[in-house]
């Protein structure tokens, strides 16, 4: 039986704003402030907000996070042979006036399945068996088994095989100086400074109506707030304090967003110490105020965490949230044979019970959300620390405070970060009850079917926890109020990314 779904074209999913424009006829321009990126690579890399600046995907999300079309303009799925035909839409243009094909796809999607070039995107796609094209704008994917998320993973960034071909997938000098078909091209890049990018007055779906936007590099949470005070930004994502200072003043508006975005210890189970005490984890989870840390951190905006799709309809409610429980924590120590010592540590074997938290540098949320829980956790005994390195070292560091979050279909940000070996595993976390619920639940499109593997699912990483997660944070945005269009609705992703999926529609006024 073939199910044939045509998608209507909408409008522009274009991108971004201006600003300080003293006459009407200069060119609007929109600074963000933004984190610094080494390259741009869509395909290799989780995330980025400014990748759909620059891309486009054979889909894309609209406001409330559902797939709609982007470089295909429509498809179908045939369940006999588990096979998606996407029809692309006619006469796009990569930003050098090359024309976009259907092969452009296959070389995309083919270069992050293959295992040589270390795609963290690369769980993705693994159902896919053969690629095929048609013609220039017909592609088909048949899959080996059936993967509900696939259209939500078409949102990938196309790449063009003309410029990437026969190049290093990690190393091209083509990710510092990408072309896509988005709405907005590459101008210049300063490094560690800004990125300037050009609307593209031939974007397929409609020129944008802000002329540029600049991603100016700002690593440091607390240097944004200070230049969006001094009016040398127009829009960035700040801490829930430092957007406390922008809530009633003149010419600012404040977006407070919910997102899926949540925080975490992550357990370095590649480190000899979680093999020693992965019993201890729960003593860990029982350990640490969540609710503490969303009023002194967050400022109340966020919620305890206690899973992964907290925000997603398969969310199960009913596993263990780990809510504090000092005593609890103590019990399970002390029954796993750790004695309190002197100092007011316990010890297991001669060794004191305890760990270091290591935090990616310039989120300061992240480092703040760290040393409460720290201070926590040595209220109960365990002597757990915070250190901010250089360099994060994923093999050989005992924790750090994660983050992770989809507002999209339930596999996105569960099978990549939890499935044993997979792309966006950061934990070497392996439980095959775990990796056995993810498979059934992104392999039916029955909503009943993948409840339940899900609610197995959440269960088992409950009595097995890869991550003693914290809250999930709100994304505060801040904005000059001359922007209009900001869809203040939309629930944000990963690192709050997903602003930007209307920036083409966004006026200056």
């Amino acid at each position: 039986m073939k199910i044939k779904r045509l998608v209507p074209v909408l409008f522009a999913l274009a991108v971004s704003a201006g600003v300080t424009a003293c006459a009407s006829e200069e060119p609007s321009t929109l600074v963000y402030g933004s984190g610094d990126y080494t390259r741009i690579n869509p395909a290799m890399d989780e995330h980025g907000e400014i990748n759909i600046l620059i891309f486009n995907g054979l889909t894309a999300h609209d406001g409330e996070n559902q797939v709609v079309p982007g470089l295909a303009e429509s498809w179908e799925f045939d369940q006999e042979t588990c096979t998606y035909t996407f029809h692309l839409a006619e006469g796009v243009t990569w930003h050098d006036g090359e024309p976009f094909t259907a092969e452009d796809v296959k070389f995309t999607i083919e270069a992050i399945m293959d295992p040589e070039n270390g795609s963290e995107n690369a769980p993705n796609y693994e159902d896919i068996e053969e690629i095929t094209v048609v013609d220039d704008t017909t592609i088909t994917f048949q899959l080996d088994a059936p993967n509900v998320a696939f259209l939500d993973y078409m949102t990938m960034a196309v790449l063009p095989k003309h410029l990437l071909e026969g190049e290093n997938m990690q190393e091209s000098d083509f990710f510092r100086n990408p072309v896509g078909t988005g709405p907005y091209r590459l101008e210049s890049w300063d490094e560690a400074q800004a990125i300037t990018l050009v609307k593209n007055e031939n974007y397929f779906k409609g020129e944008p109506k802000i002329d540029r936007i600049i991603f100016k590099i700002v690593p440091d949470d607390n240097a944004k707030a200070l230049q969006m005070e001094a009016g040398e930004l127009d829009l960035a994502l700040l801490t829930p304090k430092d957007a406390q200072l922008f809530a009633d003043r003149e010419g600012y508006t404040c977006y407070d967003m919910k997102t899926s975005d949540y925080r975490g210890i992550l357990f370095n189970f590649w480190n000899e110490y979680w093999t020693k005490n992965r019993d201890l984890i729960p003593a860990v989870c029982y350990g640490i105020d969540r609710q503490a840390i969303i009023d002194a951190v967050i400022l109340g905006q966020g919620m305890a965490a206690y899973g992964p799709l907290q925000r997603n309809i398969y969310n199960n409610e009913e596993v263990e949230h780990y809510d504090y429980n000092p005593e609890k924590a103590r019990e399970i120590l002390e029954s796993a044979g750790c004695v309190m010592g002197e100092d007011g540590f316990y010890y297991r074997d001669d060794e004191k019970v305890g760990f270091v938290i290591s935090v990616g540098a310039g989120d300061q949320v992240r480092v703040d959300i760290a040393q409460a829980a720290a201070q926590q956790l040595r209220e109960i005994g365990m002597d757990v620390t915070v250190e901010v390195p250089a360099k994060v070292d994923w093999g050989g560091q005992m924790a750090y405070l994660i983050g992770w979050g989809s507002p999209f279909d339930a596999d996105d940000h569960t099978y990549k970060v939890f499935g044993t070996d997979k792309g966006a595993n950061y934990s070497g976390y392996s439980n095959a009850l775990v990796d056995q619920y993810l498979t059934e639940a992104r392999q039916s499109d029955d909503p009943e079917v993948r409840a339940e593997a899900y609610d197995k699912f959440q269960e088992e990483l409950a009595k097995d926890p890869a991550f003693a997660f914290i809250c999930y944070i709100d994304a505060n945005y801040v904005a000059k109020s001359t922007i209009q269009g900001i869809a203040p609705d939309t629930v944000m992703g990963h690192h709050g990314v997903g602003i930007f999926w209307n920036v083409a529609e966004w006026t200056m006024e």
